[in-house]
């Protein structure tokens, strides 16, 4: 029997095979400090510990290394999304699930990503990160809070520049209210309500 022509994406029937593999793209926005790569990584761990395929595309490691040179306008801010969105799709339609800890404020960026997704027939499920901005001022992971007050840093999301609240996410996360276990806990069962897992 002769075997399906490759292609650079890989073949029609092979890319099927992939995502039967729960290949997806779960994309965690919110708020600086609000807890999407710590959330992230806890899911990551365990779903490697359940043996799935999955990767985590870290906004900072992302910003170093694929979208250096770009600064925190409306602008530059949308085209480092839309290189993220593209890297998440492809990993994902190779049967990884690819969890995505970025900020994405605008939702005409979130959106222009899934419908990426959609029409390449990849999964993808954006969960909002709902912790409120005294929360994540209070914990400062990096301490951009702090600076801003200062007034050694503007454009902060949230605070001095734009953070659109998604209306319709597929999960919405309330960190201040539960553990980071708790909270990797709610996304894994979305997960595996979705047959994602």
């Amino acid at each position: 029997m002769k075997a399906p022509a490759a292609t650079g994406r890989g073949t029609d029937q092979g890319r099927g095979q992939e995502r039967r593999m729960t290949g997806a793209t779960v994309w965690l926005t919110g708020l600086p400090s609000a807890g999407k790569t710590t959330i992230a990584t806890a899911l990551a761990q365990r779903m490697a510990a359940e043996g799935h395929r999955v990767e985590v595309l870290d906004g900072d490691e992302i910003r170093t290394f694929l979208s250096a040179g770009l600064g925190f306008s409306r602008a530059d801010r949308d085209a480092n999304v839309q290189r993220v969105g593209f890297v998440a799709e492809l990993l994902a339609s190779h049967g990884v699930t690819v969890l995505v800890p970025v900020i994405a404020p605008y939702a005409d960026s979130r959106e222009a990503v899934r419908k990426r997704h959609q029409a390449e027939g990849t999964g993808y499920l954006e969960v909002h990160i709902a912790t409120p901005v005294d929360v994540c001022s209070a914990r400062d992971v990096k301490g951009l809070y702090a600076r801003q007050a200062a007034g050694e840093l503007s454009g902060l999301t949230g605070v001095d520049d734009p953070y659109e609240v998604p209306e319709e996410p597929d999960l919405r996360i309330e960190t201040h209210d539960r553990t980071v276990e708790e909270s990797a806990l709610l996304l894994h069962g979305l997960l595996k309500e979705r047959g994602l897992l």
